[in-house]
This record gives C-alpha cells, structure tokens and sequence, in this order.
C-alpha cells in the first residue's frame, strides 16, 4: 500500500487550549500499497476527558502479493497477469483515548486508537494498452487467455479506466494503532499514525487468477496527518 493517512483526534487539551473536536486529514503508505496508499478523512468529537470518538472515512488501492511490472518494447511498464484492481473504501468507527499528553507548546501526545466498521470493496478490470497493426492501439481489459504472451502488450491503460466496470465486494475492517501528535500548534495538529489494519472481504478478490488470491488483507501502515480543532 503506500502511504496511509490518517486523520486523528486528540485530548482535550493541547498545551493550554482547550478544544472538543477535531477534523484530520492524511496520505497513507501501507505494505501492501503503491508509494501512495490513497486518502483518509476522519472528524471526532470529546466522548469524555481523555477519550474521543467519531467517524472516518478512507479510500485505498490495494496490491496483490505478487504483482511484478515488466517493461514493453515500447519503454512502458504493465503488471503481468493482473486482471483486477482493488480499491478499498473503507467507513469506521474510532475511538481514540489518550495516553500521554504534551506538555504546553512542547512535546508529544500518544493516543490509542481502536476502529471498526464496513468495507466496499471495488473489484476493477485492469486495462492494458495493446497494438493493433499499423501504429494503432486500443485499451481493453487485461484476460489471461488471450494475453498469455506479451508481445502485442505495449503499456498499461489508465489508473481509473475500469473504475464504472467493478463488481462491489462487501466487507469488514479493523484497525489498532497509535497516534504521536508533535509541535508548538494550538488550533491545529500534525503527526504521524502507525499500525495494524484488515480488510475482510465476503468473497476471495480475483487480482491475479494464476496466483493465490485471498479474501483477507492485512497490513501494517503509517499516515502523516494533518487538520484542525475546536
């Protein structure tokens, strides 16, 4: 996955300002992402001292395994017997309790987080780019029957081209981690998250047909993070 992240809620106070809630937002880097995760939005609110609670929301690509790039002799790159993208959008739960505060305009704040909720998984066709004769080219869904050799493939298609393709897969995730806030900010936060998270699909995700796929993904993750509080 590449980069995770996380919007994260924090105490009641920061130093000498009191807030009750907070808006986050982040880049997140997973093990099993690209070099960007995807995205993450979280808002919470003030359950009690030292605990908050609310609701975030992420979308993430997630990678199989065994995914390799290869060049065409064209200089491009495709991923070889990949039929499938999953993008995961993922609806959560947090609670968040803090367990060291920072001292005023100084330190850093660690909170636990817990999360829980629904997944919609989108199972998207992977589009390659491949020749036709003549210099001419077309993008069409990458089949493993008919792609089985490599020499008419000439590049990958566009990021998104499946995308109003996908079969919607439904799911659970859960997520363990901790937050460490930095910095002197009153009325904003930063900072990075890191941890444990699952996705837990009804059915295997069909990425790779000629390799193991699965209907559980695991990974661990961090997030640089950004927002404001109140």
């Amino acid at each position: 996955m590449i980069f995770l992240v996380v919007l994260s809620s924090h105490g009641q106070y920061a130093g000498d300002y009191e807030y009750t809630r907070e808006f986050v937002w982040g880049i997140t880097k997973a093990t099993n992402s690209g070099l960007i995760g995807g995205v993450m939005f979280k808002h919470t609110r003030m359950l009690k001292e030292d605990l908050f609670h609310g609701g975030q929301l992420e979308i993430v690509n997630i990678k199989h395994p065994q995914e390799q790039k290869f060049y065409t002799g064209a200089g491009n790159t495709f991923i070889w017997g990949k039929e499938n993208y999953l993008y995961s959008i993922r609806f959560s739960y947090s609670r968040e309790y803090i367990l060291f505060r920072k001292a005023p305009q100084q330190g850093v704040q660690i909170n636990l987080i817990t999360q829980l909720g629904p997944t919609i998984g989108l199972e998207s066709p992977y589009y390659i780019e491949v020749a036709e004769g003549n210099g001419r080219t077309t993008k069409v869904p990458y089949d493993a029957e008919k792609h089985n050799s490599g020499a008419a493939i000439v590049g990958n298609g566009n990021f998104l081209q499946g995308l109003f393709e996908s079969s919607v897969v439904p799911g659970l995730n859960a997520r363990l981690a901790f937050a460490f806030e930095f910095g002197s900010f009153r009325s904003n936060v930063v900072g990075i998250e890191t941890g444990f998270q699952s996705d837990f699909f009804i059915r295997e995700i069909n990425m790779i047909p000629t390799a193991n796929n699965q209907s559980i993904f695991p990974n661990a993750y961090f997030t640089l993070f950004y927002g404001s509080r109140k």
